[in-house]
């Protein structure tokens, strides 16, 4: 079984974010680590609540009997995801069964220890009732037919701000990328017109359901469904805002569709009045919309203000999205700064007559593809690529990445450390692994190597790593980590702190110099106050910090040869140098006597092979994160052999082609 670290499981599971680390201990005291082979059950449907589970690794699979005694599967749980919870809270049977589909490893937490802990954290009971209401078991009005349902409203501090073109797309982009079920409520004072109808083509043939009704019965909300002809169900609603009533009638409506539908998206109007901000309140994620103008960013910041101080959401619940509608003339970084929040997403200008249905006419479209990143973060099914460290077994990651482009294997985000970063952000950029071929390509004889060396006193480094430096400004210019296609993050290394720093802001050239600074050999790089080495010091194969995001899938790239194949080559070196004498010096396969001449001792090999042993080990254990490791077979070539990109990258490609139906066996589960 692989082994994991139970502090970095606990601040993967949602219901522990925002604790503090003396709760984070106790709940860590409180639990246990249990394997489950494949097949095995975990609890059946009827019995008695005995714990708290949430998978670490592997998957499960939640099911129930209909009226009919009929099994019915609701979901497929993976990794992150927790159940048993709403059994142990109302101390009824469980209402469905649990199995584990293959080998998984469950953080476990009894009863008894659940129940203490409930006493001894009182913020958890708060965040329960999330999960009550996205879980509710209301058989007395139908079997249940999903596990899990999150209501999405789309908001806004002021009218046409895009947000009704945005829940639709994001409707749609929710049905495509998940599977799963999808209903858009879009709700209207009767003062208004509905404009979803409108701009989806749909003109006629659709009924509105009057929340102010009080004949009307919730009950029958089910004959005004709506069918799109992409398979979204709609439903239109009015109301008239004085009459408060019309609240209650929705939240009933609301506690019947959660049985029906795994994503209900919500398209508020844009009240600020205490009604809205009460529908908002039983929402799981609220997607506040706004544009880069001045005065919208400051009405959004005085509603965050309101929702957070007044209302008291929680910051985890409100998501704000940029709609570049309108231009403005803040920077990224000053956006954030004046709304007092991060920014979740930017969304691309679109024209005037451009199709409503944007993510399914035109999806090749900036717009389109933000809408596919948001749902499929919205949609938990991310998956991340790990690219790790190996100066020129790095190059192997360009044949992983061909594969990648010619599969069309779905990224949603990308880590790198040390030569893993610098390919990492030439692909996140946008270049092609062709271009990034290409790139590599310049990188002539092994000679070529020493122009790159700028040597200075040997008190941090003995390479002031200058050189480097504009070598990697060179191909990164000024671009900026808002300038990237899919989200990176380039791990470093802060020597002082004892931590690794993960760095997803600023300039690119800036992250992955300070990713690739190997300790010893170079000068550490210093962005602001911070002096930070190499990402591999710390992050060999940076999975953890795809898993710390709550990405679900990981694919990692391991090129970092076995520590067998190290002392091996270690050896070899050794005796190389010792052999050297009388050997020819233009002979580039005798590194021990060039690096002889070049330091009077190969320093650059006993450093850089002291790092693989000690690293390999670590890049073990933490490819045990990942769903799938590829580990690309460089044996006889050398980590110095940069010339030698265009064999690397064969390798690569050779063992993505080998694991491709492992790979998307991972991305389709």
């Amino acid at each position: 079984m692989k082994t994991f670290k139970k502090e970095l499981i606990l601040k993967e599971i949602p219901l522990f974010v925002g604790l503090s680390t003396k709760e984070l201990i106790l709940i860590k005291e409180s639990s246990s680590l249990v394997e489950y082979r494949k097949g095995q059950v975990i609890y059946k449907e009827g019995t008695n609540p005995s714990a708290f589970y949430c998978i670490v690794f592997g998957r499960v699979v939640i099911s129930a009997l209909d009226f009919q005694g009929k099994e019915t599967i609701l979901e497929y749980l993976h990794r992150g995801k927790y159940f048993g919870i709403i059994s142990l809270l109302t101390g009824e049977p469980h209402s469905v069964s649990a199995k584990a589909i293959n080998d998984c490893l469950l953080l476990v937490i009894n009863k008894e220890e659940f129940d203490f802990l409930l006493k001894k954290i009182s913020s958890l009971a708060i965040d329960l009732s999330r999960t009550l209401s996205r879980r509710l078991k209301r058989k007395d009005i139908h079997a249940k037919k999903i596990f899990e349902s999150t209501i999405i409203s789309v908001f806004s501090s002021y009218p046409r701000a895009g947000k009704t073109i945005y829940a639709a797309n994001l409707g749609f982009g929710l049905k495509k990328e998940t599977h799963k079920s999808v209903v858009i409520l879009d709700i209207c004072p009767k003062i208004k017109t509905h404009s979803m109808p409108r701009r989806l083509g749909m003109e006629s043939g659709y009924k509105v359901f009057d929340l102010s009704n009080k004949a009307a019965d919730m009950n029958k909300v089910k004959e005004f469904i709506f069918k799109d002809r992409f398979d979204i169900d709609i439903i239109f609603f009015n109301y008239r805002p004085k009459d408060k009533s019309y609240v209650r009638m929705l939240l009933g409506i609301l506690s019947s569709l959660v049985n029906d539908y795994h994503y209900i998206v919500l398209d508020l109007p844009s009240y600020m009045d205490d009604s809205i901000f009460g529908i908002l309140n039983q929402s799981d994620i609220i997607h506040l919309l706004t544009s880069p103008d001045l005065a919208d960013l400051k009405r959004t910041r005085r509603l965050i203000q309101k929702m957070k101080n007044y209302f008291f959401f929680s910051p985890s619940k409100i998501k704000v999205i940029i709609n570049e509608y309108k231009s403005g003339r803040l920077s990224y970084p000053e956006e954030m700064k004046l709304l007092g929040s991060n920014i979740f997403a930017v969304l691309p200008r679109i024209e005037y007559k451009e199709p409503a249905r944007l993510f399914l006419d035109k999806p090749a479209c900036e717009y389109a593809k933000t809408i596919r990143r948001i749902s499929r973060q919205e949609g938990d099914c991310m998956v991340g690529l790990a690219l790790g460290i190996g100066v020129a077994y790095g190059f192997c990651h360009i044949g992983v990445l061909k594969v990648i482009e010619e599969e069309k294997i779905p990224i949603d985000v990308i880590t790198g450390s040390s030569m893993g970063a610098f390919v990492a952000g030439l692909w996140a950029l946008g270049k092609s692994s062709a271009e990034i071929l290409d790139i590599a390509r310049e990188l002539k004889a092994p000679r070529w190597i020493f122009g790159m060396l700028d040597f200075t006193f040997p008190r941090l480094g003995f390479i002031k790593g200058n050189r480097l430096y504009s070598l990697i400004k060179k191909y990164f210019q000024e671009k900026t980590f808002y300038d990237l296609k899919i989200p990176l993050k380039i791990i470093a290394s802060d020597i002082k702190m004892k931590e690794p720093r993960v760095l997803d802001k600023g300039l690119l050239a800036d992250a992955i110099m300070a990713s690739c600074s190997m300790p010893g050999v170079f000068k550490p790089f210093r962005i602001k106050e911070d002096a930070l080495y190499d990402g591999g010091v710390v992050h060999p194969l940076p999975t953890e910090p795809l898993f710390e995001m709550g990405v679900k899938k990981i694919i990692a790239v391991n090129v970092t040869p076995s520590r067998q194949d190290i002392l091996k080559q270690y050896e070899k070196i050794k005796e190389m140098v010792i052999n050297s004498k009388g050997a020819d010096k233009k002979q580039w396969f005798n590194l021990g006597e060039y690096f002889k001449e070049k330091f009077k001792s190969n320093i650059l090999d006993i450093i850089f092979s002291s790092f693989e042993i000690l690293q390999s080990t670590v890049a073990e254990q933490e490819g045990n994160l990942a769903d799938i490791v590829l580990h690309p077979d460089t044996s006889g070539m050398h980590w110095l052999e940069l010339h030698k990109a265009e064999e690397f990258a064969k390798r690569g490609e050779e063992e993505t082609r080998r694991c491709l139906d492992k790979v998307w066996e991972v991305i389709n589960e």
